[in-house]
């Protein structure tokens, strides 16, 4: 048995969930020299209210934020002294993961990821303890003799457990690049009081209360191992003291009113777990599962609105996004976007509620009027987004997340989260304008660079020279899934603000060589009001949103030398020449623009626009201000 290991300050992630929950609440009751730090982003299955044991104690900290937010992660290790990391955030609803995939790849690998980095980053970090499941082994033989055992292959059968076994492989290399001090636990289904009623258990003890019918997946063979919560709170405490550092730990494995209902895809009918290296610990099974039900149905018939209105996760197939809402009143303070300057942390909060409200009754049937949630707000685009709505008196909202009464939704793009924000946005039948680029081609032999032949909407990408290029490319090609996106491919715009940093005129003339090569543009002052109409109309699908044509950078400088200062002037270098002093290679191509002219007949061509909308507004402003 490995020596007895001593932590002084811990970090457990999720801890406002079910099972760490209990696994913080006990070590607070028992460890009063142990300093325990919480982070949970409260959840929809989370509630501060599973620690209100712990809160009073003068040994606890609670800290809203995100595991996924790094700034904050390393805030936490390095201010709180963190020696010692219990890793139970997550994503778990298998459900879930079918119509929410992202958020679980978001939540489950790159959250562990982010918490791994951070601990070899800082170099502080004594044990940490990443709780996985059975479910990364897939499904076992219905007549195994023997359960599953720490070298068993990985063959995780959904998006939940194929997430988990990536974030195993996440701890496992960094356990043996960096030499991490780890210890992964793999663990069978848990009950008890404080679960979130989507699970198995607590959703049959609600419904049966209520003398509803009992679905129960497929026809009722599968077989599943339950361990009490406290006895699992009990495993986790023996497991950060005895646990040797580099292993994998397990835990242990009515006729009326049920009904049979379709079975969830691909669900495993048996998982058998080996727990022998658990008990050669010293820990055993306390509690028997007529004692555990027993006690877990006395608390649900106690405390029946814990959750609030869980009629949504009580169907059976729930999915998160089928709930009727995920609001909560949360009247601690919220440090998950705090400056690190401030104090992050607070153990003085007020009891908290999670609701889940059900849906409104007495809604029109018709649609809301037009609003638009707009993310970007100090962005480029997107405040100039928010200023034509200000101006066309079209409600919106810059986005801090939720989507209730919004007709459409702008996202400047962002590789993760794109595609989620698109999954529930199609629960909602909302439409997402997706601002991307259409600097993911270039000039090749049959676009060949001034025969006028452009890259239409579906062609594959081509260009690879940049990282930006290639995650842009890949953010596309994720969102062709969803029909309730329009994406928009904007390249090198351009606006009638010449002293905006970010406006490809304004760098071009402050740069002190340029190549003179001719691409497609975007002329922001006629195609954001564009990009408006096309929400109205409700389009879909990729457009090139450029304005017909192209333009050479020598034909632009030219244009400025006419309209705004005479005595500008420019030297060329070649694209050889170039490359030799930028990090990573610029994009050339010409767009087809022809989709998107059919659709708008009055659109100008890139030269026409940029004389209309760029250099004749400016112009006048200069031949003012100098006769002035």
């Amino acid at each position: 048995m490995a020596n007895k290991y001593t932590p002084k300050n811990i970090l457990i992630t999720g801890a406002a969930g079910f099972i760490a929950s209990h696994v913080c609440n006990r070590l607070i009751r028992n460890y009063p020299d142990y300093k325990i730090v919480v982070l949970d982003k409260l959840d929809y299955c989370s509630s501060l209210k599973n620690l209100d044991p712990s809160r009073s104690s003068p040994n606890f900290k609670f800290i809203k934020g995100d595991i996924a937010s790094a700034d904050l992660v390393h805030f936490i290790l390095q201010t709180e002294f963190i020696d010692t990391i219990m890793h139970f955030a997550a994503q778990t609803h298998v459900d879930n993961s079918f119509g929410n995939s992202f958020e679980f790849t978001k939540n489950n690998i790159y959250g562990t990821h982010v918490l791994l980095e951070a601990c070899k980053v800082t170099g502080q970090i004594k044990r940490f303890i990443h709780v996985s499941t059975d479910e990364v082994y897939g499904e076992t033989d219905e007549d195994a003799v023997v359960g599953n055992h720490e070298a068993s292959q990985l063959l995780p059968t959904n998006p939940y457990s194929a997430t988990k076994a990536g974030a195993e492989m996440l701890v496992m290399a960094y356990g043996r690049s960096y030499g991490l001090p780890v210890i992964t636990t793999r663990g069978n289904n848990v009950y008890g009081t404080n679960q979130f009623p989507e699970k198995l258990i607590p959703k049959f003890i609600l419904l049966a209360m209520n003398g509803k019918i009992l679905p129960i997946h497929g026809d009722g063979s599968n077989v599943r191992s339950y361990l009490y919560c406290e006895d699992v709170a009990e495993a986790f405490e023996v497991i950060l003291h005895r646990g040797e550092v580099g292993h994998v730990l397990f835990n242990l494995d009515p006729e009326s009113q049920i009904k049979f209902v379709e079975n969830r895809p691909f669900n495993d009918q048996r998982y058998f777990l080996d727990d022998q290296k658990l008990k050669s610990l010293g820990w055993y099974e306390r509690t028997t599962w007529e004692e555990g039900l027993k006690k877990t149905m006395e608390w649900y018939v106690g405390n029946p609105d814990w959750w609030g209105d869980v009629s949504g996760a009580l169907l059976p197939h729930p999915r998160m996004l089928m709930l009727p809402g995920i609001e909560r009143q949360f009247n601690a303070p919220d440090t998950s976007n705090s400056g690190l300057g401030s104090a992050p942390v607070t153990n003085k909060f007020n009891q908290s509620r999670m609701l889940v409200p059900s849906p409104k009754h007495n809604i029109p049937s018709q649609k809301p009027s037009l609003k638009f949630l707009i993310y970007g707000r100090t962005g480029w685009i997107g405040g100039l987004l928010g200023k034509l709505c200000e101006k066309q008196g079209i409600p919106f909202e810059y986005g801090k997340g939720g989507w209730s009464n919004v007709h459409s939704f702008w996202m400047i793009s962002k590789l993760l989260s794109q595609p989620m924000c698109s999954m529930q946005l199609v629960e909602h039948d909302l439409l997402m304008i997706n601002y991307a680029t259409g600097c993911i081609f270039e000039y090749d032999a049959t676009h060949p660079l001034g025969t006028g032949v452009g890259f239409k909407e579906e062609d594959k990408p081509n260009f690879t020279g940049s990282f930006y290029s290639k995650t842009k490319a890949v953010v596309e090609e994720l969102l062709r899934e969803f029909d309730n996106v329009c994406t928009l491919r904007v390249r090198m715009p351009i606006s009638s603000d010449l002293s905006n940093p970010r406006n490809f005129i304004t760098k071009i003339t402050r740069y002190n060589k340029v190549v003179d090569i001719s691409n497609s543009m975007t002329i922001l002052d006629e195609l954001l009001p564009v990009s408006i109409d096309m929400a109205k109309r409700n389009l879909r699908g990729i457009w090139n949103f450029t304005n017909p044509g192209v333009v050479s950078h020598n034909e632009i400088l030219q244009m400025y030398k006419d309209y705004i200062d005479p005595n500008f002037n420019w030297v060329n270098f070649s694209l050889q020449e170039q490359a030799k002093v930028i990090v990573a290679p610029r994009s050339n191509n010409e767009l087809d623009a022809c989709k998107l002219k059919n659709e708008f007949p009055e659109l100008l061509s890139i030269k026409d626009s940029l004389i209309k909308y760029v250099f004749e507004p400016n112009r006048k402003t200069v031949a003012w201000e100098h006769s002035n």
